[in-house]
């Protein structure tokens, strides 16, 4: 199965910011824990990551022709008002996994609210990174080839 991992802004900032809330393991741990999951899996996953609404956009649409089948995307804080970003979701029918690393539930309140989830088949938060394998397997587990 091809995979893309779309992250959103300041997600390239792991381990930097509010460790609190996102821990203290860094990008590149997150890339080699994403590679990993790959390699265990027999799946090619790519991973994008862009702190612009554009460029996440396009790298989207580009994955309706490019061979993916399955999306995991953490839009960041597009999640609570990107709407462009919410269209672009909609527009593909390719399997897609929204990720939050926190509790969104238990946040800010503007946090509680997600444009983009109801243009995704699943939503997972709260689990760290592990979130990331979670939304893998459950498309690999949903995979109708």
């Amino acid at each position: 199965m091809n995979i893309l991992v779309i992250n959103g802004p300041n997600i390239n900032f792991l381990g930097i910011r509010e460790k609190n809330i996102y821990g203290t393991q860094d990008y590149d741990a997150l890339l080699q824990m994403i590679a990993e999951k790959g390699e265990a899996c027999g799946c090619r996953i790519e991973v994008f990551q862009s702190n612009h609404e554009g460029a996440i956009i396009d790298r989207l649409q580009d994955a309706y022709s490019d061979g993916t089948e399955g999306i995991v995307i953490n839009p960041g804080a597009y999640t609570h008002y990107s709407y462009a970003i919410r269209d672009a979701l909609a527009s593909i029918t390719i399997p897609k996994v929204e990720i939050h690393i926190s509790d969104i539930t238990k946040r800010e309140e503007f946090r509680k609210i997600s444009v983009t989830k109801d243009a995704c088949d699943h939503q997972i938060y709260g689990k760290g990174l592990e979130g990331y394998c979670m939304a893998i397997d459950f498309l690999l587990k949903n995979d109708k080839k």
